[in-house]
């Protein structure tokens, strides 16, 4: 069955393309949507929000939804954009790429999707085909490895050369000259939940972090800095790195838990993990051991994703609400493809405390 807030969308929806609600109309309030569908404030909230990432209607605080102009839309020039990403269905990347999707559609730009799988080869096969494409006027790219020297600058500059427009997010290459980027504010990211736990009487505090991509090591210098800001225990035996290639760090059940993360673990009383799908993976090897959380070990991360929901304990996370990465890097290529200047952007954290801490 249907979501409801996906059939209350489909029905304006169609109200809209029938007319019912004509271009630069505005929609009945939330409180009428609400008596009219017999459904909650939320409900409404969700599916106008659908809506919205279809770039059917504005919306703007204590104004309303305005229907938008769908025919002056259209008028503008149709572009093609590709997208490269590391992944396009796994972890937070369907969110991302949902919310870049809703501004390109709403520019009127075809959208051409590309995953590297974090692999260096991968994106120079990606980038040759770009550059030997008739017709590309921008390019949001996810940076590959970006910890490590990247062999595939090369192509990344004739793409500068040709003037086709490039925006970076979640990683960057620091090599790149005059580019733009929206990156998460991993170091203060870092330093915030090492802050909070020391907040809560932790002094012990361990990390697991990835070591291949960029915002591994931001996240691991604001954590290791808040630590000898705050005088605790700075140990290397506290902190487990992994790469893209380890994917048994995922899989609690798996012997690497038992004999090779485990040691690091031992003798403390928190852990800040990369991501939450790591988290996920530290929550059920401890529950496993019959380790209490968060009365024995906290546990906390990033992203605030899926995997923050489930898993044995709702998992301490930082959000970017009511931030998107996608949004954010997607509205800044359209405005450099309309020929604007634009500056990068560091996109801040919000703690979203749960169960696990």
């Amino acid at each position: 069955m249907a979501l409801k807030y996906k059939t209350i969308a489909d029905e304006l929806r169609s109200r809209i393309f029938s007319g019912v609600y004509p271009p630069d109309s505005m929609l009945p309030t939330e409180y009428l949507l609400c008596k009219a569908f017999n459904c909650s404030r939320q409900t409404i909230r969700a599916a106008l929000q659908c809506l919205a990432d279809e770039g059917l209607i504005q919306r703007r605080q204590g104004s309303g939804s305005r229907v938008v102009n769908v025919q002056e839309t259209r008028q503008n020039p149709r572009r093609t954009i590709a997208i490269i990403t590391t992944n396009i269905t796994d972890y937070i990347f369907p969110s991302v790429l949902r919310k870049a999707e809703a501004v390109f559609s709403a520019n009127n730009c075809e959208v051409m999707l590309y995953a590297t799988a974090n692999q260096i080869s991968v994106e120079r096969r990606i980038l040759q085909g770009l550059l030997d494409h008739k017709k590309i006027d921008g390019i949001l790219v996810e940076g590959t490895k970006t910890a490590h020297p990247n062999p595939n600058l090369d192509l990344y500059r004739k793409i500068q050369q040709k003037g086709i427009p490039l925006v970076f997010f979640h990683g960057n290459y620091s090599e790149l000259e005059n580019t733009v980027s929206v990156l998460d504010d991993n170091y203060n990211g870092g330093r915030m939940l090492v802050e909070y736990l020391a907040s809560k009487g932790h002094t012990q505090i361990a990390g697991i972090f990835k070591y291949d991509d960029l915002q591994g090591h931001q996240r691991y210098a604001g954590y290791i800095d808040a630590l000898r800001d705050l005088g605790l225990p700075m140990e290397d035996r506290k902190v487990f790195w992994y790469n893209t290639e380890f994917k048994e760090v995922f899989d609690a059940k798996s012997e690497i838990w038992e004999h090779t993360i485990s040691p690091f673990l031992h003798g403390c009383t928190a852990v800040v993990c990369y991501n939450d799908q790591i988290a996920k993976a530290t929550v059920e090897f401890l529950l496993a051991h019959h380790v209490s959380i968060p009365r024995q070990v906290a546990v906390v991360s990033f992203d605030n994703s899926v995997f923050s929901e489930f898993g044995g304990c709702r998992i301490t996370s930082l959000s970017h609400e009511p931030y998107n990465v996608g949004q954010v890097s997607a509205e800044k290529l359209v405005e450099l493809m309309n020929g604007n200047s634009v500056s990068s952007q560091y996109v801040p954290w919000v703690l979203v405390e749960k169960e696990s801490s």
